[in-house]
């Protein structure tokens, strides 16, 4: 009898989120079970009822509620799941604060850092060590996420860095956004771009020290870009959306990376855009957002 396999998404009752709990539950076996996460338990409950409704559903799927910027949450649920079942075979990271740009930068610099950056930092700690082998983890992440779009006198405090370091380099962001001082240390001022390379770096720090144990046990550890999708979060931001995909589209690309029969070595630890590996060193700074910014 094969092992059940366990899944678990972050923000997962809306968005890509929902959709990519919805590939999952249809492509997983019926003794499979897919964990769907978020903050409000009767979004997550109705959000649950309605995917195990679907025709195309063959996993079992339960709500749960996490909020992500709960780190000893996500070490619990890590825990529960490692004693319950042995472990996971799937999780994808996929929480995400919505910023438009009428809000002050500064004043959601908090809220953007715990749900991007600090939530990020605590599922690979807490997941990493209960990933059974075989299994994928996976942060979605964006190709804004390359050094880059980053002054070079920040974009160094990353390039390299193990995971201490990358929670180092996005307090000392954090620190210098209250201060007021981030513009001129060469943060640029929408919080977007260094969140996501820091989401970028934290997975290529854990699979730096993962990756030729788990290349031999075809585990897979990777960000992941699904490329442009409409919603309402990323609207705002952009001018042209004519490569815009709807979150069932776009989840597709992900969930191609979750099911691939074997892991390729050249995307492992790697940002991944349409099954290839996005260069860490590409990108230029963004203008066109900057003029839409309240400070």
């Amino acid at each position: 009898m094969n092992t059940p396999r366990i899944a678990l998404v972050t923000g997962a009752n809306q968005g890509l989120g929902r959709a990519l709990v919805e590939g999952l539950a249809a492509r997983l076996g019926a003794d499979d079970l897919v964990l769907l996460t978020g903050r409000s338990e009767q979004r997550v409950t109705d959000a649950a009822r309605e995917v195990a409704q679907l025709p195309a559903t063959r996993a079992q799927v339960r709500g749960r509620v996490l909020d992500v910027t709960d780190a000893a949450a996500i070490g619990r649920l890590a825990d529960e799941l490692q004693g319950q079942y042995g472990g996971v075979d799937v999780v994808i990271s996929n929480a995400v604060a919505r910023l438009l740009p009428d809000e002050s930068q500064s004043e959601r610099a908090d809220e953007v850092i715990d749900v991007s950056n600090t939530a990020t930092h605590a599922v690979l700690r807490s997941f990493g060590p209960v990933l059974r082998p075989g299994g994928r983890l996976l942060v979605v992440a964006s190709s804004l996420g390359t050094l880059g779009h980053l002054d070079p006198r920040v974009g160094r405090l990353f390039d390299g860095a193990n995971l201490d370091q990358v929670e180092y380099a996005v307090e000392s962001w954090r620190t210098a956004v209250h201060n007021r001082t981030a513009q001129e240390a060469g943060w640029p001022r929408w919080l977007n771009i260094p969140s996501k390379v820091a989401q970028v770096a934290a997975v290529r720090a854990l699979a730096a020290e993962r990756r030729e144990r788990d290349l031999a046990t075809d585990t897979l550890i990777a960000s992941v870009c699904p490329g442009m999708v409409d919603t309402a979060t990323s609207r705002p931001w952009f001018s042209d959306f004519s490569d815009a995909q709807s979150p069932s589209d776009a989840a597709r690309a992900v969930l191609d990376v979750v099911f691939a029969e074997h892991v390729d070595p050249v995307l492992y630890g790697e940002l991944i855009r349409f099954g290839k590996a996005v260069d860490w060193h590409s990108g230029a700074p963004l203008t066109e957002q900057d003029r839409l910014i309240k400070p």
